[in-house]
């Protein structure tokens, strides 16, 4: 995928970004180029400024794309409070244009490589897309009503993936509510008895801690050494040692709960109450009596009519059950998740007391190689079989908590949905253990420092994606990371993310790294400036030469910060800068103490200098 341009024509504008803001992501010229050199990839990187508005763009982008995603995903399967094609959303109006990568078998002799798309969204409209450049068609390209579903699948994006290491809950905003499609998707095949495929519908997925267990061990139960390469240079990694999955099986629920299982129709529903009441009454049952049995008894056929629920062992309670894990378990030959997971595992059991099934794993070829053969060779066929499991945990929301999820714009959200006790969760990976340079004993993941944790996630959610023609929407990533981690991230994202030559992806990284500026070309750096007055957000590249300068030039005129040392040690040289103005001392005297004080910097010897020459110092001007 290669973005190529975005307007936002709301009137209201998005976020910071106002009525009429546009920004051409490519020129002709810089895409000619791209395209010619296909295996270099490079992400475009959002500089500037806190609140310059980095994140609005991002944000434009993840909401733009959740409401194509409503769109195809309304042919399968939408929650009710998401039916409303009125509904407005914001932003209400745009027009977004990008290219996507055509499969092989929909290429033919002479035919572009790249889908040319254009997406267009008015005001009380839904978006629909144009194929700007089928030759085969009319002049005018395919719009949304003559394309198939094939068609239009082929014209968005495999997926569209976000990650934050912050609290931006209005990037992350949409992909929850995709979380949470995802898993009323499930639930509805749960209570309606319907097939259920094994992976996710939808394809936006937001990348949060959360997947990082699982973004790490499909990368070492799948990558070869040398895809992995980075994970042992920077972070020592050797080799995944063992780890156990444990599988809540059942929940409980309530007799409300448990309504929304009957597939019996209205007329059916009568017919039943109405058969169970003249039982009843045959047993010579008091009203009440009657009514309460009455009750019982369509319950029990409830249960009678669908396998994954059960009542509960304990006696006087009202509660039932209900195997959440009923449409992925199958048999021992099944293809299912759980039974894929079941064949892969060097030992496995039910604990009766917890109702779990537990996995583990002690990992060898052999493992490897049954991993290979249960998830089609693919570390993203496992991941993919993890989030749906991981998305199971969300049970615990209710129907309320999740239609007011599906219409919000709040800055919030994640805040209102509740973490569920360990012991509760579907899904958990414990005792996840890894070998690592330097250290002598096999070591728990979680004993890894937060900055290893991130680049972990960040270059191993690339490596899964890896193959897909996808659009990565990260928002500072490399927070934690050390000095020489921020200089080599993008020669590790180049190392990720080769496109192979069939596939393209596109990246937007937010970033105050004046490294990844320094290894990126100009027309690839995005500095974001916001008007102290309107608050709107412009957009501009830099006006020289980024690839390769200095971080001291980048961060002067990238991020307006002209010194190079910190405040603290800035205020003692400007109290030498007083003394030697105000006169009267030794001139050796002072530049001794001076280097007593202070380490080695532009701005010490520039002052040094100053002193010596009988000069005013120049505050640094020379830094440039």
């Amino acid at each position: 995928m290669k973005l190529l341009r975005l307007k936002i024509t709301d009137p209201d504008g998005f976020r910071s970004l106002p009525c009429g803001f546009e920004h051409h992501f490519r020129t002709e010229w810089s895409l000619q180029d791209e395209l010619e050199q296909a295996n270099d990839f490079a992400p475009f990187v959002c500089a500037g400024p806190n609140g310059s508005g980095k994140s609005n763009l991002l944000e434009a982008l993840a909401a733009i794309f959740y409401q194509l995603e409503v769109l195809r995903v309304r042919r399968s399967f939408l929650p009710e409070a998401l039916q409303d094609e009125a509904q407005e959303v914001s932003p209400v109006a745009y027009e977004l244009e990008y290219l996507i990568k055509l499969p092989k078998e929909y290429r033919t002799s002479g035919s572009p490589i790249f889908a040319h798309v254009v997406v267009i969204k008015e005001a009380g409209g839904s978006p629909w897309l144009r194929w700007e450049n089928n030759d085969a068609l009319p002049s005018a390209g395919f719009v949304s009503s003559r394309l198939t579903d094939e068609e239009r699948d082929l014209l968005l994006p495999q997926y569209v993936l976000g990650y934050s290491s912050g609290e931006n809950e209005i990037l992350s905003l949409p992909f929850f509510k995709m979380r949470f499609v995802q898993f009323d998707e499930y639930w509805n095949a749960m209570t309606r008895q319907l097939s259920y495929p094994g992976h996710p519908e939808t394809r936006l997925a937001y990348l949060d801690g959360g997947f990082s267990q699982a973004i790490l061990l499909c990368n070492l139960l799948f990558q070869n050494e040398a895809t992995l390469e980075p994970f042992r240079e920077d972070v020592g990694v050797e080799a995944l040692q063992e780890f156990r999955i444990i599988l809540r099986r059942r929940i409980p629920i309530d007799a409300v709960q448990l309504e929304a299982f009957d597939l019996a129709d209205e007329d059916q529903k009568r017919e039943r109450r109405s058969r169970i009441l003249a039982e009843a009454r045959t047993r010579g049952l008091s009203e009440s009596e009657i009514s309460h049995s009455v009750d019982e008894w369509v319950r029990r056929e409830i249960i009678k009519g669908n396998p994954a629920l059960s009542e509960t062992d304990e006696p006087g309670s009202t509660c039932y059950r209900l195997n959440v894990l009923q449409l992925l378990e199958g048999d021992e030959t099944s293809s299912l998740v759980v039974g894929a997971l079941k064949r892969c595992a060097t030992l496995s059991y039910v604990d009766d007391t917890s109702d779990t099934l537990v996995l583990d794993y002690w990992v060898n070829e052999a493992t490897r190689q049954a991993f290979r053969e249960n998830f089609d060779g693919s570390a993203l066929a496992l991941f993919q079989a993890f989030q749906v499991l991981l998305t199971l945990n969300l049970y615990a929301v209710n129907d309320v908590l999740k239609t007011d999820l599906y219409t919000s714009t709040s800055h919030y959200v994640s805040e209102t949905v509740p973490t569920l006790a360990s012991d509760q969760r579907i899904m958990r990976i414990k005792n996840f253990y890894l070998t690592k340079q330097g250290v002598e004993k096999p070591m728990l993941l979680k004993e890894l420092s937060d900055g290893e944790h991130q680049l972990l996630h960040s270059l191993g959610l690339c490596l899964l994606f890896g193959e897909t023609n996808s659009l990565f929407l990260l928002d500072e990533p490399e927070t934690h990371f050390n000095p020489d981690w921020r200089a080599n991230f993008i020669s590790r994202l180049r190392q990720c993310l080769t496109g192979r030559g069939e596939f393209a992806q596109d990246m937007l990284i937010t970033t105050h790294t004046p490294f990844l500026i320094s290894d990126s070309k100009p027309e690839k750096v995005l500095v974001f400036a916001k008007d102290k007055t309107t608050g709107s957000v412009s957009i501009r590249h830099p006006d020289y030469n980024t690839l390769g300068a200095s971080i001291n030039k980048i961060t002067m005129r990238t991020f307006g910060k002209r010194e190079t040392i910190g405040g603290h040690a800035q205020d003692l040289l400007e109290v030498f800068r007083a003394r030697f103005e105000l006169g009267g001392e030794d001139k050796e005297s002072l530049i001794t103490e001076i280097n007593q004080q202070l380490g080695d910097s532009v701005e010490k010897m520039l002052m040094i200098k100053a002193i010596l020459d009988g000069d005013q110092p120049d505050n640094g001007e020379a830094q440039g």
